[in-house]
């Protein structure tokens, strides 16, 4: 089956999740909300899903529909609970990202100097509290060198660099997972954390990328291609998780 890069980006995303088990899995945007049950379909069976309200939900509701009629509720888990697990490491979220650095460093507060910003965006949100005690990943639909960036202007989120700099009390839950753009697809698995290429997207090449990023990726060897969607899950997605497409407008390509 073809399939195409909002398909290519949703399955790096779920990616993210494997190997996860039982945690409460989250989600800023629409690629990640598709990934999540993506990944509890097909080989993350155990993750925890949140209706948003109060509960778990056992069932893999539609992006949209009339969710509620057919709800398969799993446990409750009011707002104020949801900080038991994350203060415990029992959480992986994906945020977006309006800028981050070669370390992870997540910027969606604002674009400027925070005390005269040049553009209000999000804020801190709980980006602060999330880097520090669970795993995160970030999903950036847009890839080029105004989001990926040499220094971010305000730290939301958490990166290795600044984690260090904390000493012990950030190491034990403190972990930037993964990052997935429309172009590729990057850890920190690499002596100082600095950020690096993993793979890139079916019809991206690797100079497409360091076009697009404002500072030095660390490229090792052949960079592999992103593995494309199985008709298995193409099949989930189209029917049952996303009918009416609206991770397709989420994606630059």
């Amino acid at each position: 089956m073809t399939f195409t890069r909002a398909e290519v980006c949703t399955v790096a995303v779920a990616e993210v999740f494997r190997g996860d088990g039982e945690i409460l899995a989250s989600a800023f945007g629409t690629i990640p909300a598709l990934a999540i049950r993506l990944a509890k379909l097909t080989f993350e069976p155990d993750l925890l899903m949140t209706d948003g309200v109060a509960f778990l939900r056992a069932d893999v509701p539609p992006m949209h529909g009339d969710a509620e009629s057919e709800a398969v509720v799993e446990g409750w888990l009011p707002f104020r609970r949801v900080f038991d697990l994350l203060w415990s490491g029992r959480r992986h979220i994906v945020m977006v990202a309006s800028q981050i650095d070669r370390h992870g460093n997540h910027n969606f507060a604002c674009i400027g100097d925070f005390r005269k910003p040049k553009a209000q965006l999000l804020g801190m949100r709980g980006a602060p509290g999330n880097t520090i005690n669970h795993p995160t990943s970030y999903w950036i639909p847009n890839h080029s060198p105004a989001v990926f960036v040499e220094a971010v202007d305000v730290v939301s989120g958490v990166g290795y660099d600044r984690a260090a700099a904390l000493g012990d009390r950030s190491k034990r839950f403190h972990e930037i997972r993964r990052v997935v753009s429309n172009l590729g697809v990057f850890d920190f698995a690499t002596p100082d954390h600095s950020m690096r290429l993993v793979s890139v997207h079916p019809g991206v090449r690797v100079e497409d990328v360091v076009e697009n990023t404002g500072f030095p990726l660390v490229i090792e060897g052949e960079v592999p291609e992103t593995r494309a969607p199985s008709d298995a899950e193409l099949k989930l997605l189209r029917e049952k998780i996303d009918p009416r497409g609206a991770g397709q407008k989420e994606v630059r390509v």
